[in-house]
């Protein structure tokens, strides 16, 4: 197989701040999961797969534990999710947000503020979209790509793609697989740790930029990151500095 990638894998984070926002956005999805059904993970499937997509990322147990609670006293906290496109400065680097917000109108003006601060244009729904793929990512150190693909198969996993460089492995599946994914290579190597575990969106070309649209645009990916409603950024260029990298 072999389209190549970045793996851009929370568990890399170098910073506090980065930290910080990472289980921020996990402390949101475990409690919006929690309060959707039982907030008890042995007894709400939703809930369970997000805390394990959680612990993978190398969120606390503290952190996980919080939220939990939160659910459990009957706060108010709700957060409905929010997606939107755009477009770097020159136009060939574009973006996706995904967001969490209990404020629409907060949400909007906020992102609009780091696209004018980043001579960077907000698009409407589906402008970019389409050039990205939906996708459940796993990424581990292995390089046996045939028991891998054989051990994904009996678990009928819908595989999209393998990809084995320098030890490790990138394996793209439905999103709706992920889960099964884990379980999967959990039983093919019982003691694997994951290097990345997520449903994320991958483009499905890079372009790599240069001078000053390659410093707006970096400065566009680092003003969105501080956004306290969004979750995740996925965008396609190829030679920026990630804040989760």
């Amino acid at each position: 197989m072999g389209r190549h990638f970045e793996v851009r894998a929370a568990s890399m984070a170098k910073t506090a701040a980065v930290k910080a926002k990472l289980y921020s956005r996990y402390g949101k999805e475990i409690l919006m999961a929690a309060k959707a059904g039982v907030p008890d993970p042995e007894m709400n499937a939703s809930l369970k797969k997000v805390i394990e997509r959680a612990k993978a990322n190398q969120v606390p147990a503290d952190v996980i534990k919080r939220a939990i609670d939160k659910a459990k006293g009957g706060t108010t906290e709700n957060y409905s999710p929010a997606t939107y496109e755009g477009f770097g400065s020159g136009g060939a680097a574009t973006v996706i947000i995904d967001c969490l917000t209990d404020n629409a109108n907060r949400t909007i003006a906020d992102l609009r503020a780091c696209f004018n601060k980043s001579h960077a244009k907000l698009g409407v729904a589906g402008c970019v979209s389409f050039n990205y793929e939906h996708v459940g990512l796993l990424s581990i150190a292995y390089e046996d790509e045939e028991a891998m693909m054989d051990a994904l198969i009996m678990a009928e996993v819908e595989l999209k793609d393998i990809e084995v460089e320098d030890g490790q492995m990138n394996i793209t599946v439905e999103p709706t697989d992920l889960n099964k994914a884990k379980d999967a290579i959990e039983a093919l190597i019982p003691d694997v740790t994951f290097d990345v575990l997520e449903d994320t969106m991958l483009p499905n070309e890079y372009v790599t930029l240069e001078g000053e649209d390659l410093k707006l645009f970096q400065r566009l990916i680092n003003l969105l990151n501080e956004v306290d409603d969004v979750q995740q950024v996925y965008h396609n260029c190829g030679n920026i500095n990630d804040p989760a990298e």
